[in-house]
């Protein structure tokens, strides 16, 4: 009898679908950070089919697309959205459409993490700070944590272990990496079942005391009806009695910018220097607003565009504010605001502030992808898309 064949497979076992590596990258960078006006996520592409080779870039451009192809990535991974306002077309006449129809017919697709990835730990901001050497670093403004409840149970001690269980696999109890955190002490309880009443323990009519646990449990405010659902399915009495408190706000480890220490104490202008060693080199270089001979200790940075950034920057304490995009007005007056304590300002390319948060994505996506037991290739963009392609040097008079 000849053996029945096994089906053919749908796909290698060694490698992911793009459904997985997007579920991968939406838990690094969760979409739910992002910015109300942005558009993150998947672009365009197929999410059963398999990918062997992911391209992290900053933009989603023509020549990064090329690259792609050429090197046969099935996905390209970039910072900026390439539909970031409302289309009505993506056809071919135009420079979004057409690079919309190179990755459909080149078997690629395209993911973005924009601003979900400049707020997420670590993020865009904190590439930026790693290359500049600093040190303790902390959100330069800072995201609300998600908002969160606290229950507070009483419990027969014998099933206290068995309630925990219960109220954590509901989603109570994490803080931070752990699991199933909860604060009990124990007391007595009293009780007296009325008519009608059926009680776990005790008698109708009979005042009952019971050694009981008082449990406390964290529980974001999101799981609350699942949480209390859980704790009266598991909860042995009739009437469990328990108080449902929502937690004061305070601030996340996550969020816009981030504000940090020098290992030791630099000039402004080596700490120019430094700044331009550590970026890709631009024809725009670095510019610098302050005194050469400053002292420099305290660094804030925002990749990308950070001129919205100045009073939290004022408030962080910095001695200096290393972003890109900075105009005229908003710097003329971050600089006069606080004359004497204004924090020194330098202005990078966008497209280098953020070019240093490719390599960590790429590192972090291919771990995470391993730890599932698939594997990806990952390769940072080669091709420069900053748009200013030289500088010419101003000859003019000086006007007193």
């Amino acid at each position: 009898m000849t053996p029945a064949a096994s089906p053919p497979s749908a796909r290698s076992t060694d490698h992911p679908t793009l459904g997985d590596v997007v579920a991968v990258l939406d838990r690094l960078y969760p979409p739910g950070q992002a910015e109300p006006w942005d558009a993150v996520g998947l672009v365009c592409g197929d999410p059963a089919a398999t990918v062997r080779k992911v391209l992290l870039a900053v933009d989603p451009v023509a020549e990064v697309v090329q690259e792609a192809l050429e090197w046969g990535a099935e996905l390209v991974v970039t910072h900026h959205p390439l539909l970031l306002r409302p289309v009505h077309s993506v056809a071919a006449t135009t420079a979004k459409g057409r690079v919309v129809h190179d990755l459909v017919r080149g078997g690629s697709a395209l993911f973005v993490a924009h601003t979900n990835a400049d707020s997420a730990r670590p993020g865009v901001s904190d590439a930026l700070a790693r290359v500049l050497g600093l040190e303790d670093l902390h959100p330069l403004s800072a995201r609300p944590v998600d908002p969160l409840d606290k229950v507070v149970v009483f419990v027969p001690t014998p099933d206290a272990e068995t309630l925990v269980d219960a109220l954590a696999a509901a989603g109570a109890g994490e803080i931070g990496d752990y699991r199933r955190c909860a604060w009990t002490t124990t007391g007595t309880g009293t009780f007296l079942p009325g008519e009608g009443a059926s009680p776990a323990v005790g008698e109708v009519g009979r005042v009952e005391r019971v050694e009981e646990t008082r449990v406390e449990m964290v529980l974001p405010r999101h799981r609350r009806d699942a949480v209390v659902a859980a704790l009266r399915g598991a909860h042995p009495y009739e009437e469990p009695a328990f108080d449902l408190l929502e937690l004061a706000a305070w601030s996340s480890p996550q969020g816009i910018g981030r504000v940090g220490q020098l290992r030791r104490p630099l000039r402004l202008a080596e700490l120019a220097d430094v700044v331009a060693a550590a970026l890709p080199h631009t024809a725009q270089g670095v510019r610098v607003a302050g005194h050469p001979d400053d002292v420099v200790r305290r660094v804030a940075v925002c990749g990308g565009s950070g001129d919205s950034l100045f009073d939290a920057v004022r408030a962080s304490g910095a001695d200096a504010y290393v972003t890109a995009d900075l105009r005229h007005h908003p710097a003329s007056e971050a600089r006069e605001t606080a004359a004497g304590g204004a924090p020194a300002l330098i202005d990078v390319s966008h497209w280098a502030s953020e070019w240093p948060w490719l390599h960590g994505a790429a590192e972090r996506l291919a771990a995470e992808l391993a730890a599932t037991g698939t594997t990806v290739e990952t390769r940072v963009s080669e091709r420069r898309t900053d748009p200013w392609t030289f500088r010419v040097p101003s000859s003019g008079g000086l006007v007193r």
